[in-house]
């Protein structure tokens, strides 16, 4: 059995799991989220927890087991706390900022960079050149950000560009002057 599929997951006060569907539905203080199960797994809900089993032991299976678990772990804490992740943009003249419903990145390209924030998030730029990202999905907010990254990704060698706050970026050494006599 999965080791990640046979745990229970807790549900919290205040958030009801449904099925309906296909699929289930958890709603929280954050929201509502739905996902498709697929029919080779079985959702129990009993009081105060969801337990996820299997209905036969194929290795696709045996795979889905343990995804859906995880899914609905991260619904569920998603309606509860919501998922955050933040960038930072490095580079003289780099910025962002929030108008209205889109996000303008000043990356060093000939033009401003204008992207839609989609529904659900909520995109803060705390100083110009940190963004914070929230919401309840994990999958959007992980999307959007790796979307805003991919426009300038950190380079190697001065570390300009839209890099995660944990990241690191391994540093490269750039050119050195010609030695004198050593043609």
């Amino acid at each position: 059995m999965s080791r990640i599929g046979k745990r229970p997951i807790p549900v919290p006060s205040g958030v009801s799991v449904t099925p309906k569907d296909g699929g289930v539905e958890v709603k929280g203080p954050r929201g509502v989220l739905y996902q498709r199960v697929t029919p080779v797994v079985a959702i129990d809900l009993t009081a105060g927890e969801v337990k996820v089993t299997r209905k036969d032991e194929s290795r696709q299976t045996r795979a889905l087991h343990g995804l859906t678990r995880a899914l609905l772990q991260n619904m569920i804490t998603g309606v509860t706390a919501g998922f955050r992740r933040q960038l930072e943009i490095i580079g003289v003249g780099y910025k962002a900022e929030v108008q209205g419903g889109s996000l303008v990145l000043a990356l060093g390209f000939s033009h401003p960079v204008r992207l839609a924030i989609p529904k659900g998030l909520t995109v803060k730029a705390e100083r110009p050149t940190l963004l914070t990202i929230e919401g309840a999905d994990r999958q959007v907010v992980g999307e959007f950000a790796a979307e805003v990254r991919g426009i300038r990704p950190p380079e190697p060698y001065k570390g300009k560009g839209v890099k995660y706050v944990e990241e690191r970026i391994r540093r490269k050494v750039g050119k050195t002057a010609a030695t004198a006599g050593g043609k």
